[in-house]
C-alpha cells in the first residue's frame, strides 16, 4: 500500500491518514465482523466478493474474521475464519490482491474464544478460560489455563498474525472484550491466584505476551492493533481508568499500533445489545462519549464502531478529533457504496441503515439491501434494460417502492398505483412505535428514489384490473401485501388487530390482551404502546417465549421491558376463541403441549397473526396475463449476470410479490422485488 504523504479535502471523513506506514484513502473503515459467508472457514469466493465490493464503493479499509479463530479450541460452531492453519493462506492471498486492486487496505482480526468457545463442535475439545466461570450466553463451562496451554496459544496467535502477513495483508487486530485476552484482563472473569490474575499488571501480562509473540512473528513493519473495551460499564468489571492504565502498558511496551475502542460486555443477549452491539432500544453511537474520554489519555491512533450509522455522526467524530478512523460497520451493509456517494457529492443518495439490526439476526443480511452478501447471485448494480417498456407497479409498501425504484433504473416507464394517501404500507403502520420510528429511512430513501427517477406515483388510487389494463403495460407487478389474518379465531369480530392500535385505534378498558402468533416486532411494540397509554397487559403466545423471531438486540429489548413495566407473560397458549362476557371479553387458550384450555379476562383483546394476501386484483389479472402470473423461479436464482430476462412475446406479464405472496418481512419483501425488477 501506498505510504506517501496525505492530501487534506474539505470533507473530513475523506481525509488520508497515515496508520503505521500503511496510507488510508480516507478515515471510513468496516470493522471486522462475523459474517458467515465463510466456506469450512476459508474466505472463498462468497466472502471475498462480500468484502470487495465495500473495497470498489470506496472504503478506506475493511477488515476481515470477526472473531476468526487461532487455535482448533476457539470454535463456536461455525461462520469464522479458520487462522489455525496455513490452508487459509492462498485465500488469504487472493483476497488481498481483490482489495487491493480496488484501493482499499485489508486486515484481519484475530482471536482466540476462551469461554465463548463451544466443546460440541469440530474435534470435540474442552473449552479453556482463564477461570472456571461459565459465559451465560454460550454455556460452556470451561477448564482453568495451565501454564502449557498460555504458551501454547500464545504461540497460536503469533501463527495466525504470520499467515495473514504471508497472505499480503495490511495488518492484524487482537480483541478483549468477552475473548480470551479480555477474560484475563477483567476481574469479572479472571480469578487466578499465579502470575496471570490479581492486580492489573498481573492480568495484563497474557496480553502482553501476545502481541510481543505477534511482533516478532511479523516484524516492526506490520501494523498491530487491539480491540480493547473502554470500559465493561457494570460494578465490579473493568472501568474507564482500568482500561487506560492497560492501554498505557500496552504503549509503553511498543507493540501494539492503534486501539479499537469498544464498550461494554458481551456474555448475554442484554449486555451485548445494550452494552456492546446497540439495537434499536439505544440512540445512536452511544459510546463515543467513554471513547473521547479514552482518547484524551492515550496517545497512539484510535478506531471505533458502535452504532456509528449516518454520516453526520461519523463526520462529527472524526472533525472533533475523537478517532483518528471511524467505524461503519452496518452502514457499509446498507450501503457498500457509501464513501463513492461521498466523493460524488451525492449524499443524500446514499441508503441509510436504519438500526434494525437484521443484519444479526439472517447473518449479514441487510433488511433493506437485499445485494448485500449476495453479490455474486444479485450484484449492487442495476443493469439498464435492453428493451426498456412500461412497468405498473400496484402496492406502495416496501415491496412496491423497491419494485419501481429498479425497474425505473432499468429504464422502464413506471406507474406506482397506492390505495392510500401515504406510501409505505404496513412498514408506516409499524414506525408509529418510537423504537421503530427509524424504519422511517426505508421508507424515505425509496421515496426521494422514485422522485428523481421520475415514477408517476398515484396516491389514493385503489387500482382494479381495468384501471392497470388501461395503462397499456409490459408488465405488472402485484406489491399490495395482506390484511390482518383473523379469520382462522372464533370471536374475531370482537378483537382489534395490531394494525389497528399501531393505527391510532386505543381500545376502552383498563386491561388489554395482545396475542403474539408469530414471535416478530409487531406485537411486542403494540404491548409497549398500550402500556404508554395506562393499559394493563397480558401478552400471550404459543411460543415457548417471548420475543423468539427478533434479533437479540430486539429479543432482550422487549422482555427487558416488559419486566420492567409488568407485562404479564403467557407461554405455550395458543388462542382457540375469544367470546363476549358481561364484563368484558374472555380469550380461550389451550396449552401447546397438554392441550389443556383456560381462559383470561381482559377488556380488548388484540390479535397479531400475520397477514393473509391480498391478492383479489392479482387473481383478476392472471387469465389475461401472457405468463398466467408464473414467476420463473429458477431465473430469481441464478447466478448474477447469467439470467435472461422474464419477457413475454405478446402481451403483459404479470408478477407478485412481497406479503401479497405471503406473510414474511421487509427484508423477504424488498428481496423479491430487488431481484424480479433487475430481470424485466
Amino acid at each position: 500500500m501506498d505510504t506517501s504523504a496525505p492530501t487534506l479535502t474539505k470533507d473530513p471523513l475523506l481525509d488520508p491518514f497515515v496508520l503505521k506506514g500503511l496510507t488510508l484513502r480516507n478515515r471510513v473503515i468496516s470493522t471486522s465482523h462475523a459474517s458467515a459467508l465463510d466456506d469450512g472457514g476459508m474466505p472463498g469466493e462468497r466472502y471475498r466478493a462480500y468484502h470487495v465490493e465495500k473495497a470498489r464503493g470506496g472504503i478506506a479499509m475493511t477488515m476481515i474474521g470477526g472473531s476468526a479463530m487461532v487455535s482448533r479450541d476457539s470454535s463456536w460452531g461455525g461462520g469464522q475464519l479458520n487462522l489455525s492453519t496455513d490452508a487459509v493462506i492462498p485465500h488469504l492471498q487472493k483476497l488481498a490482491e481483490e482489495v487491493h486492486g480496488v484501493g482499499a487496505a485489508v486486515m484481519t482480526q484475530i482471536s482466540h474464544l476462551g469461554r465463548r468457545a463451544q466443546y460440541a463442535t469440530g474435534a470435540w475439545l474442552p473449552v479453556l478460560a482463564p477461570s472456571r466461570v461459565r459465559e451465560p450466553r454460550n454455556r460452556a463451562f470451561p477448564r482453568e489455563m495451565s501454564r502449557d496451554d498460555i504458551d501454547r496459544i500464545v504461540a497460536d496467535y503469533a501463527e495466525a498474525a504470520r499467515r495473514a502477513a504471508e497472505a499480503g495483508l495490511d495488518g492484524v487486530e487482537t480483541l478483549t472484550g468477552g475473548h480470551l485476552i479480555g477474560q484475563f484482563l477483567s476481574p469479572l472473569t479472571n480469578f487466578r491466584t499465579d502470575g496471570f490474575g490479581g492486580s492489573l499488571e498481573n492480568r495484563v501480562r497474557f496480553a502482553l505476551m501476545v502481541h510481543d509473540a505477534i511482533r516478532r512473528a511479523v516484524g516492526e513493519a506490520f501494523p498491530i492493533g487491539i480491540r480493547l473495551v473502554v470500559d465493561e460499564g457494570v460494578e465490579g468489571g473493568l472501568t474507564l481508568e482500568d482500561a487506560v492504565a492497560i492501554a498505557q502498558i500496552l504503549e509503553r511496551e511498543g507493540t501494539v499500533d492503534f486501539f479499537n475502542c469498544i464498550y461494554g460486555l458481551m456474555d448475554s443477549d442484554l449486555t451485548l445489545s445494550e452494552d456492546n452491539m446497540p439495537g434499536m432500544f439505544q440512540k445512536s453511537a452511544p459510546y463515543l462519549p467513554s471513547v473521547e474520554a479514552f482518547r484524551k489519555e492515550v496517545r497512539l491512533p484510535l478506531l471505533h464502531a458502535g452504532g456509528i450509522r449516518d454520516v453526520a455522526t461519523a463526520r462529527h467524530a472524526i472533525r472533533e478529533n475523537l478517532v483518528d478512523l471511524v467505524g461503519m460497520t452496518r452502514a457499509h451493509l446498507a450501503d457498500p457504496h457509501l464513501v463513492r456517494k461521498l466523493e460524488a457529492g451525492t449524499e443524500e443518495e446514499i441508503r441509510p441503515c436504519v438500526g434494525a439490526s437484521y443484519c444479526l439476526f439472517r447473518k449479514a443480511h441487510c433488511i433493506h439491501n437485499p445485494a448485500t452478501t449476495r453479490e455474486l447471485t444479485l450484484g449492487h448494480d442495476v443493469p439498464r434494460a435492453a428493451r426498456p417498456g412500461r412497468v405498473v407497479v400496484v402496492g406502495g409498501g416496501p415491496a412496491g417502492l423497491e419494485a419501481a425504484r429498479v425497474s425505473a433504473l432499468r429504464g422502464h416507464r413506471v406507474t406506482l398505483f397506492e390505495a392510500a394517501a401515504q406510501l409505505g404500507g404496513q412498514l408506516r403502520i409499524a414506525t408509529r412505535v418510537r423504537e421503530r420510528a427509524d424504519l422511517l429511512g426505508i421508507l424515505d430513501w425509496r421515496e426521494s428514489a422514485l422522485q428523481r427517477l421520475g415514477v408517476d406515483i398515484r396516491l389514493n388510487s385503489f387500482a382494479e384490473a381495468s384501471d392497470i389494463l388501461a395503462e397499456s403495460p409490459d408488465t405488472v407487478i402485484v406489491a399490495t401485501g395482506g390484511i390482518p389474518d383473523l379469520d382462522w379465531l372464533e370471536g374475531a369480530d370482537h378483537c382489534l388487530s395490531v394494525w389497528d392500535v399501531l393505527g391510532g385505534r386505543m381500545p376502552s378498558g383498563e386491561t388489554a390482551l395482545v396475542y403474539d402468533g408469530t414471535g416478530r416486532q409487531a406485537a411486542a411494540s403494540c404491548a409497549l404502546e398500550l402500556s404508554r397509554n395506562g393499559k394493563q397487559v397480558i401478552f400471550a403466545t404459543p411460543d415457548d417465549a417471548v420475543a423468539v423471531e427478533m434479533p437479540y438486540q430486539d429479543r432482550s429489548g422487549f422482555r427487558k421491558r416488559f419486566a420492567q413495566i409488568g407485562v404479564e407473560q403467557v407461554t405455550d397458549a395458543r388462542l382457540v376463541s375469544v367470546r363476549r362476557t358481561g364484563s368484558g371479553l374472555e380469550a380461550v387458550f389451550r396449552n401447546t403441549y397438554t392441550g389443556e384450555e383456560s381462559a383470561r379476562s381482559a377488556a380488548s383483546v388484540v390479535i397479531e397473526h400475520g397477514t393473509r394476501p391480498l391478492d383479489d386484483v392479482f387473481d383478476a389479472l392472471c387469465a389475461a396475463s401472457a405468463n398466467r402470473g408464473i414467476t420463473d423461479m429458477d431465473a430469481l436464482t441464478q447466478r448474477a449476470g447469467n439470467s435472461a430476462p422474464l419477457a413475454v412475446q405478446h402481451g403483459f406479464a404479470l408478477h407478485r410479490i412481497g406479503d401479497a405472496v405471503a406473510s414474511r418481512d421487509v427484508h423477504a419483501a424488498i428481496l423479491d422485488a430487488y431481484r424480479l425488477a433487475r430481470l424485466i
